[in-house]
């Protein structure tokens, strides 16, 4: 077999997944680093997975600012449309899926504690959060029960 044993099927660890090793193609050598980037990212890669599955519109998933330059990669490769959000101590919020929801979140203040009442709603019910939960939530920061830290 000539896919490393930790990278069973692709994942941009493995860009020569389906390359025939008779015909020449380059494996890449499997280092330590790569191995800890495809176990921090692994939670990422399933969320394509789910996303391409159509089990979600849109995916939030916060990752170590390392890995942005190999997740802008995997998702361009995929063609899959995102926005990627700084949000400090080392971390990215990583918003991708379906280009009329990620357009929807490019609106947004990229700190989430300074969502409007409407706009924490609005990405809860894209997010696919129960919609029952999202109402109380919604009543509870409009009735400053919860209280938004930038308001």
């Amino acid at each position: 077999m000539y896919i490393s044993s930790i990278t069973p099927y692709y994942t941009p660890i493995n860009p020569y997944y389906n390359s025939n090793p008779a015909f020449g193609a380059r494996i890449p050598k499997i280092t330590p680093a790569l191995k800890q980037e495809y176990a921090d990212l692994r939670v990422f890669h399933h969320h394509i997975y789910e996303f391409k599955k159509g089990i979600r519109n849109l995916i939030l998933t916060t990752e170590k600012a390392v890995y942005k330059k190999p997740i802008e990669e995997r998702l361009n490769n995929e063609k899959i449309d995102y926005v990627i959000h700084d949000i400090g101590n080392n971390k990215i919020n990583v918003y991708f899926g379906a280009p009329q929801c990620v357009n929807v979140v490019r609106t947004f203040n990229p700190k989430l504690n300074q969502l409007t009442a409407e706009q924490d709603f609005i990405l809860g019910i894209m997010l696919g959060y129960d919609r029952v939960k999202q109402c109380e939530r919604y009543m509870n920061i409009k009735n400053n029960i919860i209280k938004l830290h930038g308001k």
